[in-house]
C-alpha cells in the first residue's frame, strides 16, 4: 500500500491552524469540510491565502462536499437541482484551490412512508452521474460516501458503483453502524478495493456515529487495512471528532504504525 494520510477538519477549528497541524505531524494532505467558516463563498475570499499556505508547508488538499440542506435524492426537482447547482459551486472553489477528491453524500431527507426508496436512489444516481461528468471537466474526483440510514449504505453502494463513475468514500465507523464488524467491513474493501479511493478512518466502541480518535474504539483497522490490494495508492483521512489536535496527533501515530506493519 502506498497510501497518502491527511484529516478531516471539523467545524469551528481554525483553518490556518489546522493547515499547521497537518504539516507539523507530517500528513500529506488536509480534507477542508466546506461548511460553516470553511464553505465556499468563505474559502473564496480566502483563496490566494488557502494556496499559499498549503504550498508552503507543501500540502496537498482533499475536500468534503457541503452535506447539510443538501438533498441530491429529493422527488422535488426543484431542491435537486439547487442541491446539484449547489455542490456544481462548491466542486469549483475546490478545483480553485487545487483540491483533487471531493466526498459526496448521495443521500436523501424525503420523507421515506411517501416515497419509492428505489425512485429516490434513481434520484440521487442520476444527480451523482451529472456531478461526475461536471467534475471530471475540472480533473476533480467525486468520491461518494457511505451512509448509514440512508439509501445508500453499504449494503447498497454496489448499485452506485455499478451505475455511475463515481469513487468511493469507505467510512469505517458508518460501515460499523450498517451491521459490520471489522470482518464484515474488510469484505467490503475486498469487494470494492478497485473503487475505494478514499477512506475516512474512525474508531467506534458499538455501532454508533462516535468518531473516536484510532485505538479508542474496537475496529480492527489492521484487518482492514489488510484487504486492500498491495498496490493501493489511494488516500486515508483520519476523521476525528475532536476539536484538539492531540487526538488527531494519536490516530496519526496509531496510523503509521499500521502503515509501518503492511
Amino acid at each position: 500500500m502506498d497510501a497518502r494520510t491527511g484529516y478531516v477538519t471539523q467545524m469551528n477549528m481554525d483553518l490556518d491552524a489546522a493547515i499547521e497541524a497537518a504539516a507539523e505531524y507530517e500528513f500529506d494532505y488536509v480534507e477542508v469540510m466546506m461548511d460553516g467558516d470553511t464553505e465556499r463563498r468563505r474559502l473564496d475570499e480566502r483563496d490566494d491565502d488557502v494556496r499559499r499556505a498549503l504550498d508552503d508547508r507543501e500540502l496537498d488538499l482533499m475536500v468534503h462536499l457541503p452535506f447539510g440542506g443538501i438533498d441530491l435524492g429529493s422527488p422535488f426537482e426543484h431542491v435537486r437541482a439547487g442541491s446539484v447547482a449547489e455542490q456544481k459551486a462548491a466542486i469549483d472553489a475546490a478545483a480553485s484551490l487545487g483540491a483533487e477528491k471531493g466526498v459526496l453524500h448521495p443521500t436523501t431527507d424525503a420523507w421515506s412512508p411517501a416515497w419509492d426508496t428505489s425512485s429516490l436512489r434513481n434520484n440521487a444516481l442520476e444527480s451523482v452521474r451529472e456531478l461526475v461528468a461536471y467534475a471530471n471537466e475540472r480533473e476533480f474526483e467525486i468520491c461518494a460516501e457511505n451512509i448509514p440510514r440512508s439509501i445508500f449504505r453499504t449494503h447498497e453502494f454496489s448499485q452506485l458503483l455499478a451505475e455511475t463513475e463515481a469513487s468511493m468514500t469507505l467510512d469505517t465507523g458508518h460501515a460499523r453502524m450498517d451491521g459490520r464488524d471489522s470482518g464484515g467491513i474488510a469484505s467490503v474493501v475486498e469487494e470494492h478495493g478497485n473503487r475505494i479511493s478514499h477512506v475516512h478512518l474512525n474508531d467506534t466502541r458499538q455501532a454508533a456515529d462516535e468518531h473516536l480518535p484510532l485505538g479508542a474504539g474496537d475496529l480492527d483497522f489492521e484487518r482492514i487495512l489488510g484487504a486492500f490490494p498491495d498496490d493501493w495508492t489511494g488516500t486515508l483521512s483520519l476523521e476525528v471528532f475532536t476539536f484538539g489536535f492531540d487526538y488527531i496527533e494519536t490516530s496519526k501515530r496509531h496510523l503509521d504504525v499500521l502503515l509501518d506493519e503492511r
